[in-house]
């Protein structure tokens, strides 16, 4: 298919799920607890949060609405933190979202993942694991700020690749120190039996903000979408391009589809303390409302105006951008209180880079 009728036909299409915005993706922020404290967190998670665990019973109270707009198993609950492993009770908090039909999933660090956890967390239903592996152990340690983070990583890894009934992927996040050593990576990936492998790139938001070990040159993002766009050649495993942003011309070579940023679309979260939001990782100033004075599915169908409609984006590099139709302002992660963009445009910068 041509290209301008792919993209013509791509943006019916996310005009039309913007239109329905049925939720398919909840993430519950259960925790600001973390066992480890990464150069690049966003959140700035603590293992001492003055901020205490939301009861799940708060949760449930506000989701279980839901079953009378969606049949429970249309929603994925993505547990995340934090590190939601902290949390003693998550394997009952599973339990009891698979008896209300919800799927549920989690998003870990594997630290604290051991095969007793494991074992009792399939009980409870668990269907996906997404696992942070962020290198070999040099690189991986270095922005987990711990010399044991990588060993107990890879132990959750085979804890987790042996289980043929989960749905798993392992996401790296791609820095200045661990972009020469891709390719040796992929491979370590897969003679871990790993099949599913999601790379980004790291926003300029919490610890990460002015770390320029952690932020990509134009030519290593360049580099980056050669990388991926070569690695996908390869069936053994899938590799794609996060959702964090428009690639220009690497759209179709880096991803399975064109740039998409869902949060508030087809995505929305329960924050720790209780906002509703869209992605987890954007800004809390973009929150809509809260559970413990609003109805959710009321704030989700009647509220994210602003996620829906992303004429204001239109602002700064982005006015007088000829791909604008195509990015929309990229994803919402990458904009701040202000409503003013926080991080360079990734598909003007590689498109200043020579072609090989």
């Amino acid at each position: 298919m041509p290209a301008k009728l792919a993209q013509h036909i791509h943006r019916l299409f996310r005009a039309n799920e913007t239109r329905l915005h049925e939720l398919s993706y909840l993430f519950w922020e259960c925790t600001l607890r973390c066992n480890l404290r990464c150069l690049h967190c966003g959140s700035d998670c603590t293992a001492d949060s003055k901020s205490a665990d939301m009861p799940f019973d708060d949760f449930l109270r506000a989701i279980l609405p839901l079953k009378k707009a969606y049949p429970p198993n249309a929603i994925m609950v993505a547990i995340t933190g934090g590190e939601p492993l902290l949390r003693k009770d998550l394997a009952e908090c599973g339990k009891a979202l698979r008896g209300h039909g919800f799927r549920w999933g989690m998003v870990t660090n594997g630290y604290d993942y051991t095969p007793d956890l494991h074992a009792r967390l399939l009980s409870a239903g668990l269907g996906a694991v997404t696992l942070s592996l962020d290198g070999f152990e040099d690189e991986h340690c270095w922005l987990r700020a711990n010399r044991c983070s990588f060993g107990n990583a890879v132990a959750a890894l085979d804890l987790i690749t042996a289980s043929r009934r989960l749905c798993y992927d392992v996401v790296t996040c791609v820095h200045r120190k661990n972009i020469l050593h891709l390719p040796q990576f992929k491979e370590f990936l897969i003679s871990k039996n790993v099949k599913a492998w999601r790379l980004f790139t790291i926003a300029p938001i919490g610890r990460a903000k002015g770390n320029s070990d952690l932020q990509l040159m134009p030519q290593e993002l360049k580099q980056l979408m050669d990388f991926i766009a070569h690695a996908r050649a390869d069936k053994r495993m899938a590799t794609t391009f996060s959702c964090e942003a428009y690639v220009g011309s690497y759209e179709r070579k880096v991803r399975d589809a064109y740039f998409f940023c869902r949060a508030g679309v087809n995505i929305a979260s329960v924050l720790a303390d209780g906002s509703i939001s869209a992605c987890p990782n954007i800004n809390r100033h973009f929150a809509q409302g809260n559970i413990y004075r609003d109805n959710f599915l009321d704030v989700w169908n009647h509220r994210f105006g602003m996620m829906r409609d992303r004429r204001w984006t239109r602002v700064g590099t982005c006015a007088a951008c000829r791909d604008y139709k195509a990015c929309k302002g990229g994803a919402l992660h990458l904009w701040g209180e202000k409503q003013a963009s926080i991080a360079t445009c990734i598909h003007l910068e590689i498109s200043k880079q020579p072609a090989r």
